[in-house]
């Protein structure tokens, strides 16, 4: 089984994120895309991060009713800080009849050859990348490799940054977000 991982702190997970899984899952050649959800993102503050279960919650409850979207637990139980490159020696040890592959943001690919071990990483699964408007320039140093494949997924400009804030100025942001996550969020009163 070919599957995607989408790496993040999905703090909280938002449609923007599922429309972007999704679109990966029906138009490319994965069959299941895994959020797999970081327990903590050392270049993020952590003082407006939810609990992990919490974070795993509200992907579990956005992506129960898609049977090619998962939540993944995996890099709680790693040690911290967490490379990439080893949350998927851990996976292909725990799951070898899945083929992994990661998903990231044209952005993520400007600065990917800083991160650790990123040709270990290339030499052994592929990337999926979804477009994004921003002012840099992409990285042409991936340009036309084998392993990367540009999906043109639609462009979404919402950020769990953005929904936090409007949480807390208190605008109403639902449509932004799966129902179930919305109602999480609210019974919790998350983020206010």
């Amino acid at each position: 089984m070919k599957i995607g991982l989408y790496f993040g702190s999905f703090n909280p997970i938002h449609i923007g994120h599922l429309v972007i899984a999704n679109h990966m899952a029906e138009y490319s050649d994965l069959d299941q895309v895994w959020f797999v959800i970081t327990p903590h993102n050392p270049f993020k503050k952590k003082s407006s991060l939810l609990d992990n279960y919490q974070r795993l919650e509200m992907v579990y409850e956005a992506t129960k009713d898609y049977d090619k979207l998962k939540a993944s637990d995996i890099e709680f139980n790693l040690p911290q800080p967490n490379y990439t490159v080893n949350t998927l020696a851990h996976l292909q040890e725990k799951y070898p009849d899945h083929n992994f592959s990661l998903i990231m943001g044209e952005d993520n690919l400007n600065s990917f050859h800083k991160w650790k071990n990123y040709e270990v990483i290339l030499e052994n699964h592929h990337i999926y990348v979804y477009p994004r408007i921003s002012n840099t320039t992409v990285n042409n140093q991936f340009n036309g490799h084998k392993k990367i494949h540009p999906i043109d997924a639609p462009i979404m400009q919402l950020s769990s940054t953005f929904i936090r804030k409007a949480i807390k100025d208190g605008k109403n942001i639902k449509p932004m977000l799966p129902k179930n996550v919305w109602e999480y969020l609210d019974e919790m009163n998350f983020y206010r």
